[in-house]
């Protein structure tokens, strides 16, 4: 690899082979275009490669420079880009007087892509004597017709001025008068963000000066206004009731990305409970509208991110019901970091209301109509318990309305559902023994519904830990002992077995008994007295 700057990589294949530089020279002076097209890659992938090859520069400069082969173009702009510019005592080489008054030629050219990839090209040279030549052509490039040279000027513009401001010193003010008359969204947000970098002041004499207009802006050029306001006010605390209003002015933008950037930078900025609540709507808004789920989670994240401060986990739990709206997603890892959310959010206050969407949630999970999938399904009901048996556990008012809906989940196909509901309903019954004569009562009648065995266990224990009448003790022994049938239990299957065997005796009484006849060539077959007496039928017809 050269140890020459470079900002290209173009693979080289394990089995190609490359020419020597005679032939190279004789491909490059071909008149084929493609033939020229094809020799330059083979020198740019060696030059890459560290070979050094002096005596194809004027060979490239004669024949190859002023070809108005497009391809050919976009190929001298990575050859200039790698080839050395310099001689070994730093001096710029002669020849590159001849390539830079080619490329003042471009920068004129008719073509609007011609015009703009060397802009680009521009960007990329470190060598100011060949820059200084063609500053004049770079400013007329502002004033083209298209917006793609002007776009490209102006990066060529900001990229010249960092690198080496002596060729433009007066590059803000011709950026600042470039950017009040430009119309184009993409043009001003290049214009916009050189300002930013290299002269804040006037950037933010140009914000000011339109910010009641900023909200009509291109997205583009709306993020790089959030990012200016984010470093003006962090930088100056005392800015802040300057531009906070432009902050919650972009909240509304029709771009979500803008949306998100802009209530970070409100919750940075600002701690006052009105910030954090338009903060706080704008996150879930754009939870709740955006398809993507990437997109879902990080909102998400920074969402739960926010209830770390005290301050604002206070405005949080204000907006519980809001959070809540995320359930209706259909993703699953969202639904269980919203209820993971939720859960830290809940008070006394908002506790009634949470549960009350929460039993909604549950009792549409086993809905007909649900149509998800049915391991997200079960996962999503199992979070919902969960959730449920946290908050009656921490508020005991909750408890009396919760513990009946969720036994109806014993007898779900989902066993893991019906554990974690058994789990909560014994705690239940040990915090709260006025529940304990109807949750025993339900559990009675539920017994012979159950279906696994694991269920069975937990609620025989349950039963025989909580039941202490005698009418209790009496209903669950007798459940029990209808739920086991007719004892002893292997004699009257052994009586259901033989009972089954008669029947089957006398079904086969029943049929008709077929007679064994020989065919032709030897063989036994069967016939029956049905298909005989259809025979004759047929014969008497």
């Amino acid at each position: 690899m050269s140890e020459l700057a470079c900002y290209t990589l173009i693979n080289q294949g394990s089995e190609s082979e490359f020419p020597n530089e005679q032939q190279l020279k004789q491909d490059l002076e071909h008149g084929d275009s493609r033939v020229k097209a094809q020799a330059l890659k083979k020198v740019i992938i060696m030059v890459l490669n560290g070979e050094r090859l002096p005596g194809l520069l004027m060979t490239i400069i004669r024949f190859v420079l002023p070809s108005t082969d497009h391809t050919l173009k976009k190929l001298l702009l990575v050859f200039w880009e790698i080839w050395p510019k310099t001689s070994q005592d730093g001096k710029l080489l002669h020849e590159m007087i001849l390539v830079c008054d080619a490329y003042r030629k471009d920068l004129q050219h008719p073509n609007e892509f011609i015009r703009g990839s060397t802009l680009r090209f521009l960007c990329k040279l470190k060598e100011p004597e060949l820059l200084e030549p063609l500053m004049p052509s770079i400013r007329a490039c502002l004033e083209h017709r298209h917006a793609y040279v002007r776009r490209n000027a102006v990066l060529a513009i900001y990229t010249i001025y960092k690198n080496f401001d002596q060729l433009i010193p007066d590059a803000p003010e011709l950026i600042q008068s470039y950017l009040e008359g430009e119309q184009d969204p993409s043009c001003k947000r290049n214009a916009f963000m050189m300002l930013v970098h290299v002269d804040r002041e006037r950037a933010l004499d140009y914000l000011t000066g339109c910010i009641d207009q900023v909200s009509e802006f291109n997205d583009i050029l709306q993020l790089v206004i959030v990012e200016l306001v984010y470093k003006v006010c962090y930088a100056n605390p005392s800015e802040r009731p300057r531009f906070i209003r432009c902050i919650y002015n972009l909240l509304n933008s029709n771009s979500a990305a803008v949306r998100y950037e802009a209530a970070g930078t409100l919750v940075t900025l600002s701690s006052s409970p009105t910030a954090i609540k338009a903060a706080t709507q704008c996150y879930i808004e754009l939870i709740v509208k955006e398809s993507d789920n990437n997109v879902k989670l990080i909102v998400l994240d920074r969402l739960i991110s926010l209830k770390d401060l005290p301050t604002h986990k206070k405005v949080l739990e204000d907006q519980v019901m809001d959070i809540l709206r995320v359930l209706s997603l259909a993703d699953i890892e969202v639904r269980k970091k919203t209820l993971a959310l939720v859960l830290d959010l809940v008070n006394s206050r908002n506790i009634d209301e949470v549960v009350m969407i929460l039993k909604k949630e549950v009792t549409a999970t086993s809905s007909p109509g649900e149509t998800e999938a049915g391991d997200d399904l079960a996962s999503y009901r199992l979070a919902l318990v969960k959730t449920l048996h946290a908050c009656s556990i921490r508020f005991a008012s909750v408890a009396p309305s919760a513990v009946p809906l969720l036994l109806d989940f014993l007898t779900d196909s989902d066993t893991t559902t019906a554990e974690n509901v058994l789990v909560f309903v014994r705690e239940a019954i040990q915090r709260y023994p006025q529940l304990k004569g109807s949750v025993v009562s339900r559990l009675i009648e539920m017994f012979s519904h159950i279906q696994y065995v694991e269920v069975h266990r937990s609620i025989l224990w349950i039963l025989g830990e909580y039941c202490t009448s005698v009418e209790d003790i009496a209903r669950v022994v007798a459940e029990i002992r209808t739920s086991l049938g007719e004892i002893p239990i292997v004699d009257s299957e052994l009586r259901k077995q033989a009972g089954n065997e008669e029947e089957e005796d006398e079904n086969n009484d029943d049929k008709p008994k077929g007679a064994q006849l020989v065919t032709s060539d030897g063989t036994y077959i069967s016939q029956s007295a049905l298909s005989t007496t259809a025979v004759k039928k047929d014969e008497k017809m």
